[in-house]
């Protein structure tokens, strides 16, 4: 696959892609260790794309295990350029309900103890710091904007998404928090993921479903079969959009 092709990374409810005609499938080794699974590569609605889910086919790696430089670096290699990153998040203020695909633009880093640079070790020549002012890249935002009006998704065009280090939900207080803080949705996968792919150059955008409320935003307690249901419906609609997306990157 040569350069300029689009890579699309799954996130909890998109495990694989139905639609897409499988060619190949390629294990790929990286200095950092194996990815979340092998690369699967093929046509999906006439477009070479690949795909990677990154909790693995079977959603078995957490969010705080999966090895985000592996995944980044094995793309990277394949040759890839554009990646749309798929991401099920939590809502915070009164816009992001459940059911809701959002495409942000901004994201605050809360997890910790993660690999969440390629810059470092012995053999570093020089320091290198990366500009993360406009964490995504704007292309990919708007060309996945004028998709969802043109289908009427309804999506919401910005937002700033929280990336907190999980397995575990939060507290009602720690949503309260991310609201002070600006922030629109919590999801777990968006951080060292974002900054990673800038590091290697990637035109890196997310397009985020909203499974739930986050903690105290909703009488209900939040349940697996609520955000199972949530999902199944935005994720479908998230298939429409990449349908759509592809043959425009």
């Amino acid at each position: 696959m040569g350069k300029g092709h689009l890579a699309i990374i799954g996130g909890t409810g998109l495990t694989q892609l139905k639609d897409l005609e499988i060619s190949r499938r390629e294990v790929m080794h990286t200095p950092y260790g194996e990815p979340s699974g092998p690369l699967t590569f093929g046509l999906y609605h006439g477009h070479e794309v690949v795909f990677l889910p990154r909790h693995g086919a079977r959603h078995t790696i957490p969010p705080h295990q999966v090895n985000y430089r592996a995944n980044i670096w094995a793309l990277k290699n394949a040759g890839i350029e554009t990646v749309i990153a798929v991401a099920a998040v939590g809502g915070i203020t009164e816009r992001m309900g459940p059911g809701v695909i959002a495409i942000p633009d901004q994201i605050i880093d809360y997890t910790w103890s993660r690999f969440h640079t390629f810059f470092e070790g012995d053999d570093l020549r020089s320091v290198t710091h990366v500009d993360m002012t406009y964490p995504y890249s704007d292309v990919i935002r708007q060309t996945l904007i004028a998709a969802s009006r043109e289908l009427g998704l309804n999506a919401v065009e910005q937002g700033t998404y929280a990336a907190t280090q999980g397995p575990r939900l939060e507290t009602a207080a720690e949503i309260n928090r991310l609201e002070r803080d600006g922030c629109d949705v919590v999801g777990m996968t968006g951080m060292p993921e974002t900054a990673l792919a800038r590091e290697l150059e990637l035109k890196y955008a997310c397009c985020a479903v909203v499974a739930n409320w986050g903690a105290g935003r909703s009488e209900d307690l939040i349940t697996m079969d609520e955000i199972s249901r949530n999902l199944e419906s935005g994720m479908a609609r998230v298939k429409q959009l990449l349908a759509a997306v592809i043959g425009r990157l």
